[in-house]
């Protein structure tokens, strides 16, 4: 069929005339089409009109008006996000009326924690000692006998030692600034005095000193019963920075503070300190050494492998926490703050 400009017109005619009988149709029609782009040969001025979409009226006279304020709304309004309180580095979330969540932190949601670790929460003795205990046969766990290390406990257990029922101790932090003469032990038959002697009966729980110090290093020393704390900081792999006070028998020779920070040998390998300066100009005796090292006496012998003798060596810092207002043979408890410094590990 062949297409000409008589046809063309005649077909556009009939298409007006449909149009204007059937004007709120096409208008429905005409919206709903896609929009092409550019005007079809066919399409009267009518139809144009129908499909124009109509242009927004923007008034730019005064954007600020137009701006959404967060803190400009109806009393209705219901926020889209609600802050949440927080306790330490996570959302406060408590359901009440579900009391099955209400579990112990120490289990970690329910999950279970090693029955070792349990035992030594309850203060009755060390992870260790505790291991051997169960392999004893005196740790039962709701009625039964438990001899496998590797078992767990889980929020609603009985667990009893020697048929006397275990509860976890509430967690304590005791800040020591130890002096002479006394052992960092609390236990030691062979001692006349041990750190525990200086705390007394300041601790309802059973407590020990995390890390230690010799009988002639003073100091500041953390007691704690607290395992997982003790642990983080006594590990190697953690580096917690420590800075010792060292009164020596002589002048420290400025290069052999250069071989301290660059490393001594030592008959257990390798040492060095991290930073070594003069505690005061005119007594290039004394000198401020901060180390990371954890290993037995390390500053002693550091020093004793250049020919000098320390006289006295003071802990002045030690995992963020410092002496301030604390004399010598005196204790204190940590601050919850501190507490929180030591869990997070926000220190040097």
């Amino acid at each position: 069929m062949r297409f000409n400009s008589e046809n063309n017109k005649r077909g556009r005619d009939e298409r007006q005339n449909y149009s204007k009988s059937n004007g709120s149709r096409t208008k429905r029609y005409n919206d709903s089409k896609p929009q092409s782009r550019g005007q079809r040969k066919f399409d009267s001025d009518d139809e144009m009109e129908h499909r124009q979409r109509p242009q927004k009226s923007h008034d730019y006279s005064n954007r600020q008006a137009q701006k959404y304020n967060r803190f400009d709304h109806d009393d209705d309004f219901e926020p889209k996000y609600k802050k949440q309180r927080s306790f330490g580095n996570k959302p406060f979330k408590h359901d009440f009326n579900n009391k099955s969540k209400n579990t112990d932190s120490q289990f970690g949601e329910d999950k279970g924690i090693r029955l070792n670790r349990y035992i030594a929460n309850a203060g009755v003795c060390s992870r260790r000692d505790a291991e051997q205990y169960i392999l004893a046969g005196v740790i039962t766990i709701n009625g039964k006998v438990v001899t496998e290390l590797a078992t767990k406990v889980h929020y609603g257990d009985v667990v009893k030692f020697n048929n006397a029922p275990l509860m976890p101790e509430k967690k304590t932090y005791i800040l020591l600034n130890k002096p002479k003469d006394y052992v960092t032990t609390t236990d030691d038959p062979h001692a006349e005095k041990t750190v525990m002697d200086l705390i007394g009966d300041a601790a309802k729980s059973r407590v020990y000193p995390v890390g230690r110090l010799d009988r002639s290093t003073t100091g500041l020393l953390l007691l704690t019963n607290d395992g997982d704390l003790a642990e983080h900081l006594c590990h190697p792999r953690y580096n917690k920075q420590k800075i010792y006070q060292v009164s020596l028998d002589k002048k420290v020779a400025m290069e052999d503070i250069e071989k301290l920070l660059n490393g001594v040998e030592l008959e257990d390998g390798p040492a060095n300190a991290d930073e070594v300066e003069y505690c005061n100009p005119d007594d290039q005796a004394e000198v401020g050494v901060v180390i990371h090292s954890g290993r037995n006496r390390i500053v002693r012998r550091m020093f004793e492998s250049l020919g000098y003798k320390v006289k006295k060596l003071d802990r002045v810092y030690y995992a963020g926490l410092t002496k301030k207002n604390l004399p010598r043979g005196k204790w204190r408890f940590l601050t919850e703050k501190e507490v929180v410094m030591l869990k997070r590990g926000t220190y040097n």
